[in-house]
């Protein structure tokens, strides 16, 4: 069983009505609860009535968090290999229609890009990060990149098209340890209107993706939700129950669990349908950290510096740092176009010094593999 073959017992609209239907009484027995707590637990934590309640949830979420991880944050960095796509995302920088010039590194360019991402920081966790191109960019280009750069890093992640349950198997043996895919949105009617052309048009074959991740023995996978495309609550909503299928079903497999609010692109004017306030991305934070301790909660440069900052002592536990957004931006090329803008610009010892003023300390590499 797939979960798509599961998505439709949850209907859109009666998820969306669960949510708001909370009342104070359910988001206290929420809180009252310290594990196993149900999708319908975690809703009543991101509805409305739980506003009232967020500096109990931040204390909540900072115990668990420090139960579960200590007082660190864990770096890494992205590496865009190519900006070159089929798809016609109409909020993305890389959509196939933009007039822009295409990239695709050459395993020069990468270990180059790979020389002056050592220089910034110690970093040891790398994302490698493509556009959707299977012909010239396919699993055949990222399995070659995973190799290229497994010398330098002691963890490598990928985001990337969705691939075949083989192709996954292969990455994982080249060194691959972690894969980060983003369903965008779970609303399947309207879902065609974000994505109206290309592979990335079959919500189908996207959604089985991480079924297909899964059977394949990934160590870790991760989800998100492009916050802006739909109501925000119902979304994540929804990714909670995929959450909970995936750890049930593939229970071997670590999980991580990001939170990408929209920001400027390239292209088409395109602007959010809903937007999110910061406190409203906190309280978030503070609902899947209750929800599940043991996630990994993931958080990028396109929030600011002063957010994440905060953010970093209340849940978060991973955070890029120093990031490029377009292929070969760290040395071989200057200021391409760029997937979205960085809201933090900060270098990587920037963030550094801003953590450790906290009184937490950074992690360079994967936790799992540090223990092993």
């Amino acid at each position: 069983m797939y979960f798509r073959e599961l998505i439709d017992n949850y209907r859109w609209d009666d998820v969306n009505d669960r949510i708001l239907s909370k009342t104070s009484k359910d988001v206290e027995m929420a809180l009252s609860k310290s594990r196993l707590l149900a999708v319908d637990d975690f809703m009543a934590l991101i509805s409305p009535a739980a506003e009232p309640y967020m500096e109990q949830m931040a204390a909540l979420s900072r115990r668990y968090t420090r139960q579960r991880f200590g007082k660190t944050i864990q770096f890494y960095v992205p590496l865009y290999l190519t900006n070159s796509c089929i798809n016609h995302c109409i909020y993305c920088g890389f959509n196939h229609k933009n007039d822009i010039r295409r990239i695709i590194l050459t395993d020069d360019q990468i270990l180059r890009e790979v020389e002056a991402i050592r220089k910034l920081g110690d970093f040891r966790h790398i994302l490698l990060v493509t556009a959707e191109n299977p012909r010239d960019a396919g699993a055949g280009y990222i399995e070659n990149a995973i190799r290229l750069v497994k010398p330098y890093f002691s963890s490598i992640s990928v985001e990337v098209q969705p691939l075949k349950e083989d192709e996954y198997r292969r990455l994982t043996e080249a060194g691959m340890n972690a894969v980060y895919c983003y369903q965008e949105t779970y609303n399947k009617e309207r879902y065609k209107t974000y994505h109206p052309k290309g592979m990335k048009s079959k919500f189908d074959w996207r959604i089985d993706g991480f079924d297909r991740m899964g059977r394949a023995g990934v160590r870790k996978i991760g989800l998100g939700v492009l916050i802006g495309l739909e109501d925000w609550r119902t979304d994540v909503a929804m990714m909670a129950f995929h959450l909970r299928y995936l750890q049930k079903t593939y229970w071997q497999t670590k999980y991580s669990i990001s939170f990408p609010r929209m920001r400027p692109h390239e292209g088409e004017a395109f602007q959010p349908n809903v937007t999110m306030s910061d406190r409203q991305l906190a309280q978030l934070v503070f609902a899947f950290r209750i929800f599940d301790h043991d996630v990994e909660l993931a958080m990028s440069t396109r929030e600011d510096s002063r957010f994440r900052d905060r953010m970093a002592t209340l849940g978060i536990t991973s955070l890029s740092a120093g990031s490029k957004t377009d292929p070969g931006g760290y040395a071989v090329y200057k200021k391409e176009l760029e997937q979205f803008a960085v809201n933090d610009d900060r270098n990587p010892d920037e963030v550094l010094d801003a953590v450790k003023k906290q009184g937490y300390e950074v992690v360079w590499k994967d936790w799992d593999l540090s223990l092993q």
